[in-house]
């Protein structure tokens, strides 16, 4: 099935729930994952919109970030605080070197956390981490360079498959020829270092303040089909983190692939 724009589909059902109901829902889970394109102004909207149901249901919510790393959380805290304006905002929060997509895509996202007086974090980590791990895996890292995370529970077969087929799969320039060939190992490695980091960062502020819903606004490929993220969160001890994406096009969507999708207008100038 493809949703229509403006409409909420299951994809393991092919259920049509209304916008009330599934936030209702969504509103009683621990943890519930936004997925986006980076690039796309209405993905980020939309996660808004979302955000904008789930504090109409719950009086408290943090969001967490992928576009920041953890140790800029006294910047988040300013700027829903009020100290910072834009610009300085931007500045502190290393805009332009820890994400650098244009700032315009997300500052609605941003201003309703300030708004609200909604908490940010961030989930990232330091790009080397990645490397680091990537390169040599995790037992290679100091444990002072570890900035607190946990070691990343096994990536199981099928998100091995997903990574492999997302990142182009078998090609003549390339090491890898199969998602269980070990030239890949480096990249899942890598892939999970992230995954693990924005779990980690999500567990972490369950722990601090249990009674609040976190949403998590996360690139699409660490969510889809539960093998990132949720797999991390729930070797963490949250199973029921919950994953909604939007989509759009004419692309029939697969069983699987998250709690629920909303579908949007597919729009000339987007990647």
């Amino acid at each position: 099935m493809i949703p229509e724009p403006g409409q909420w589909l299951r994809p393991d059902t092919g259920d049509i729930p209304s916008h009330p109901a599934l936030m209702a829902e969504m509103a009683e889970a621990p943890v519930v994952l936004l997925g986006e394109r980076h690039d796309r102004a209405d993905n980020h909207r939309w996660q808004m919109q979302v955000a904008a149901g789930l504090l109409a249901r719950r009086d408290r919510l943090v969001l967490g970030f992928e576009m920041f790393p953890a140790r800029l959380d006294p910047v988040l805290a300013d700027w829903v605080a009020g100290v910072l304006d834009e610009a300085a905002f931007l500045e502190r929060a290393e805009w332009g070197s820890v994400w650098g997509f244009p700032p315009d895509l997300y500052l609605p996202l941003f201003h309703f956390c300030r708004l609200h007086r909604v908490p940010m974090i961030g989930l990232n980590c330091r790009r080397d981490l990645v490397r680091e791990v990537g390169a040599g895996g995790w037992d290679s890292v100091p444990e002072a360079a570890r900035e607190g995370l946990t070691p990343a529970a096994p990536a199981s077969p099928a998100y091995r498959r997903y990574l492999f087929e997302v990142t182009g799969g078998p090609r003549p320039d390339r090491a890898a020829q199969s998602p269980e060939d070990p030239a890949f190992d480096r990249f899942v490695r890598a892939q999970q270092t992230w995954d693990r980091a924005f779990a980690c960062r999500i567990a972490d502020a369950r722990a601090r303040d249990p009674g609040a819903l976190v949403v998590g606004i996360i690139g699409r490929g660490h969510l889809e089909y539960r093998g990132g993220t949720p797999a991390q969160l729930a070797d963490l001890g949250i199973p029921e983190a919950r994953v909604l994406l939007p989509w759009e096009g004419a692309r029939p969507v697969p069983a699987g692939i998250g709690c629920a999708v909303f579908g949007l207008q597919e729009t000339a100038g987007q990647a």
